[in-house]
């Protein structure tokens, strides 16, 4: 079976989730061999949190979990993409549908891009 190679990176690759239906790059996180093997074993997807050490279900405490519709690897196995269902509509924990949710315009002024689907003082009691 192909698999991303752990070793290149350190134990870690970066892992992009995209909304399988509208192409929208929803956030960029990291995954070890650990969150590799849980997502391909539940069919939700796990990362790595660097700033906890520890394995990371998205949306274990939110709700707002990405069910797994395809993984995509890169030529060299180092990076991986997974296309997601985003259940509950927000991938950050910000509470917005996109973790890219800031946008420079062509004038240099950064606005908001991303919808606020719900508020993380009501999530993350």
């Amino acid at each position: 079976m192909e698999q991303p190679d752990f070793e290149k990176c350190g134990g870690l690759i970066p892992a992009i989730a995209q909304d399988e239906a509208t192409g929208e790059v929803l956030m960029l996180a990291y995954m070890n061999e650990e969150a590799w093997n849980e997502t391909l074993r539940t069919g939700e997807v796990h990362y790595y949190s660097r700033s906890r050490k520890t394995l990371w279900h998205k949306g274990g405490t939110s709700g707002h979990v990405q069910k797994v519709r395809s993984i995509r690897l890169d030529c060299d196995r180092d990076t991986v993409l997974v296309r997601v269902e985003q259940i509950g509509g927000a991938a950050c924990h910000t509470g917005r549908r996109s973790c890219f949710f800031r946008e420079r315009d062509a004038q240099g002024r950064w606005t908001d891009c991303s919808p606020m689907v719900f508020d993380p003082k009501e999530v993350y009691k």
